[in-house]
Order: structure tokens, then C-alpha cells, then sequence
């Protein structure tokens, strides 16, 4: 096990760092303190070379240049809030409208500040560790208290990354976060449709044309959303179904039957697999509707990744009372992806 710290830029009083974690397999993560980012995830091939599986900008500079999420930390809150309103107890919270007549994504959000960093290698327990810290200061972005978060990521020898994270605040509000990678097991130069999926999930949520739940939970038997057993993600994404036409694709929460092998990606090309557990009560799916090549992001295309975002799902309302984080009480959320190769 190896840690390597790189310094690639210094601006406005900050340093730029990207933080390369190596197993004994053979296997790379790479982090930036932006965002509290995963950056790559290089797996071993068999002429040597390491290939990324997950979508990357060109170099971490490019990061901050431009909003893109990929591998971020998202947050306060990941997904969409109707209108941007909160019931918390008797009072109602505005955020800011910033995706048509709602909240998205916590409105500049925690992924697009620079974090505090501290690595931990530890050899006899065989573990690279980088810690991610920040807080989230009383009202930026609308949200009410002094937010305190710690993002780790932790690889082992079983070719397991582990995402984990923690967070308090001073006063009552609302914090659901995720992380934001994309998968791409066939690689930086193949789109996701001729990869298999799995999902334990006996209900989704269908949406409303803002993306928005409205009528509950749907058992997906006899839908394209029963992904229960492997399937090609191509055929979902080139079928007729009217909810995957309105999104260009997957964008839907996926309520889980278990924490323990909730997902599985599998390449077409490769024995290369993805596992995911997480204690988090859903996922959403999305298959980067919206790359099209252009701005930063010009490397990347529709259909070049697909994202498991573990989080509360979002709600058709303003009772977020999943979401809810009140003081003297801790938030904390552990997500693991386990990489076959």
C-alpha cells in the first residue's frame, strides 16, 4: 500500500491537492481536496497498463473550472427540493431556486469547495486512507447551521474502497448527501449500454416532468425498472418506455431491499465487476443524460457513465423528515464499492 500526494495549483489562498491511493493489486484511486472528489478509480489490465473505470475530467485542474459533479461530494442536499421549500417543525425553509421551480444539488454546494485533507496508511491493517474535512458555515447556500462533515476514503487489499460520512450541526437542518461517480467498466473509450446492472430493489419511484416524485413507491414486476436479476443497461435505455424517454435515460430513485450487496455493474468486455453496499435506504441511477461533449466536460458523453448516489430519496413535498439533522445528533453514511478484476 502507497500514498502519494501531488500539489497542482494554489488559488485564492488555497492549495490544490490530488491524493493517489495504490493497493498491492495493483489498483489506483485517485482524490482531489475539490470537492472532496474522486477523481479515478485505475484498475490493472492485462498488457499492465492501469485503465480508469469511472468518468474523469482531462486533469484535476479542470475540476473547479467548471460545475460537473463527477465523483463529488454533493450537498447539503443531493436531489431536488419542489420549489426549494423545508418544513422544519413550525417554520418553513427557502432555498434557492436554481433548476426551475425547484432546489438542486445544495445550491453551489459543498462539492465546489476545497477541503482540508489528512492520509493515514496504515500497512499492518493493510489500508489507505485519505480524511476529507470542512464546515459548511450558518446560512451559505440558505441552509441554517454551522455544518461540520467528514468524507473519508479508504482502499484495502480486497480491491475495496470504502466511502464513509460523518457530519454535525449547531442548529436544526436539512443534509443528504452523496457521491457522484460514475461508472464505465469498459472503459474511457466505451459508453455504459453494453454493461449489466443489477439492483435489489422491489420499488422505484416514478417522476413527475420536473424530475420530481408524486405518487409513491411502484413495484417494478413487469416494468424496465425490474432490475432484480442482470440486465443490459442498453436495453433500458433504447426501450420505449415513456418514463425513460421524458429523463433521456435512467434518473429514478430505486428503494432497497438490503444494505448488503444492493448493486452490481458488470463489464461485457472484461471479468472486470462493481459491487456496492451501503446503509443508505436508496439509490439513484442516472447514466449522465445530460454530457454532450461540450465545455469542460467535452471528453464525455450521453450514456459514458452511470451513477449510484446511496441517499434518502427525495420527496414528492416539502416533509423531508428523513433528512432532517438536529444538533447533538450525528450524520452518518457508509458506502463501499468492491471492484473484481
Amino acid at each position: 500500500m502507497k500514498i502519494t500526494t501531488r500539489h497542482y495549483a494554489y488559488y485564492q489562498g488555497q492549495d490544490y491537492c490530488e491524493y493517489i491511493l495504490e493497493n498491492d493489486n495493483g489498483m489506483i484511486v485517485k482524490l482531489l481536496n475539490y470537492g472532496a472528489t474522486l477523481e479515478q478509480v485505475l484498475l490493472p489490465t492485462e498488457n499492465g497498463l492501469a485503465e480508469n473505470v469511472i468518468m474523469s475530467l482531462s486533469k484535476p485542474e479542470d475540476y473547479s473550472k467548471q460545475r460537473n459533479f463527477l465523483g463529488g461530494t454533493v450537498g447539503r442536499v443531493v436531489g431536488r427540493i419542489r420549489k426549494g421549500k423545508v418544513n422544519l417543525g413550525s417554520k418553513t425553509l427557502q432555498l434557492p431556486i436554481n433548476d426551475g421551480n425547484n432546489h438542486i444539488h445544495g445550491g453551489t454546494g459543498i462539492d465546489t469547495m476545497v477541503w482540508n485533507a489528512q492520509v493515514n496508511l496504515n500497512q499492518d491493517a493493510e489500508f489507505a486512507q485519505v480524511k476529507f474535512t470542512l464546515v459548511d458555515f450558518d446560512g451559505h447556500n440558505g441552509y441554517p447551521g454551522n455544518l461540520k462533515i467528514e468524507v473519508s476514503y479508504t482502499l484495502d487489499n480486497d480491491n475495496c474502497l470504502d466511502y464513509n460520512i460523518f457530519a454535525n450541526s449547531d442548529k436544526v437542518t436539512v443534509f443528504n448527501p452523496t457521491n457522484h461517480v460514475y461508472f464505465r467498466l469498459d472503459g474511457p473509450n466505451s459508453d455504459i449500454k453494453n454493461l449489466q446492472i443489477r439492483i435489489d430493489a422491489d420499488y422505484y419511484l416514478p417522476l413527475d416532468d420536473e424530475s420530481l416524485p408524486y405518487m409513491g413507491m411502484k413495484a417494478v414486476s413487469n416494468t424496465i425498472f425490474d432490475l432484480r436479476k442482470p440486465t443490459h443497461l442498453g436495453k433500458i435505455l433504447d426501450s420505449s418506455c415513456k418514463e425513460i424517454k421524458n429523463e433521456h435515460g435512467l434518473n429514478h430513485p430505486f428503494i432497497l431491499n438490503t444494505d448488503k450487496n444492493c448493486a452490481k455493474i458488470f463489464s461485457s468486455k472484461t471479468n472486470r465487476t462493481m459491487t456496492m453496499t451501503t446503509d443508505a435506504p436508496s439509490i439513484v441511477v442516472y447514466t449522465a443524460n445530460h454530457f454532450n461533449h461540450t465545455g469542460i466536460a467535452k471528453n464525455l458523453g450521453q450514456y459514458d457513465g452511470v451513477t449510484l448516489e446511496a441517499q434518502n430519496p427525495p420527496a414528492p413535498d416539502s416533509n423531508l423528515n428523513a433528512s432532517i439533522l438536529i444538533p447533538d445528533d450525528d450524520f452518518m453514511r457508509s458506502t463501499t464499492w468492491k471492484f473484481d478484476f
